[in-house]
């Protein structure tokens, strides 16, 4: 391998592409030397690599929780080449696939089927719950409120929960496994979240309607026992190599 080529082969140890800390070039010096967007990003990369490195080495112990790097220019420098990316994967796509366009709307005729955009059909399938609506006999077997309106009023229960989670769940976990139970809780929602989008197009399902009813609840809590007892035989392993090493970085007083 000739000279050339050594000088251009990527090193970690302060004498590559990445050079030594107190020799960092400057934001603007960067930019004079107009390298590109991947160079940049990687030397960015390296040096938090190194940085992490060096305080897991230097420090009588970490935090986990403390432990970051700074927004600038690490996180920016991050977020910007996972950006270009996606933002690359789309105008690509569009120009691959662009979008057929159907003929323009009638609004003389009604159409057979009517449902809204694919991200509402959890929504659109509360306004079904109409069976669950119960039928009071203080008042001759009639309903208290209209079905729809106990769809209207599904919707505000179940948004309702969704934003009171975050506030019953207080703990500093970061992973499923560390606590099963509101882990258990999310996977139920998002099944949930699938199970009343296929009843809000039950029509379109070659299923029997009443089997499509029942699956809609039984599915998200059998969902939720199964995540809960997987993630609860995991924990204690999990935990205990936590542990393990935690202490190895904080020994205990």
């Amino acid at each position: 391998m000739s000279d050339n080529d050594n000088s251009e082969e990527v090193r970690t140890d302060g004498t590559g592409i990445v050079p030594p800390d107190d020799e960092t070039p400057t934001w603007s010096e960067r930019k004079a030397r107009k390298q590109g967007l991947a160079r940049l990003t990687y030397e960015y990369f390296e040096r938090s690599r190194r940085e992490d490195q060096d305080l897991r080495q230097q420090s009588s112990y970490v935090e986990r929780d403390v432990l970051a790097f700074p927004t600038w220019p690490h996180e920016m420098i991050r977020n910007l080449a996972l950006t270009s990316f996606f933002v690359g994967m789309i105008i690509f796509l569009s120009a691959a696939l662009p979008p057929h366009i159907g003929p323009p709307a009638d609004s003389s005729s009604t159409p057979a089927i009517i449902l809204p955009d694919w991200y509402l059909y959890w929504s659109f399938g509360l306004l079904k719950l109409g069976p669950l609506n119960p039928d009071i006999s203080l008042l001759g077997g009639q309903k208290l409120m209209a079905d729809r309106t106990y769809g209207v009023l599904a919707n505000l229960v179940v948004v309702g929960f969704v934003a009171i989670v975050p506030f019953l769940n207080k703990g500093s976990a970061r992973r499923p496994v560390e606590q099963p139970f509101w882990s258990a809780v999310g996977v139920s929602g998002v099944v949930f979240a699938f199970t009343v989008a296929a009843l809000s197009v039950k029509n379109l399902i070659p299923m029997d309607s009443h089997l499509i009813f029942d699956l809609t609840f039984l599915l998200p809590v059998l969902a939720a026992f199964l995540s809960y007892a997987v993630l609860r035989t995991m924990r204690e392993g999990y935990m205990f190599n936590l542990n393990r090493r935690y202490y190895r970085l904080r020994p205990p007083k």
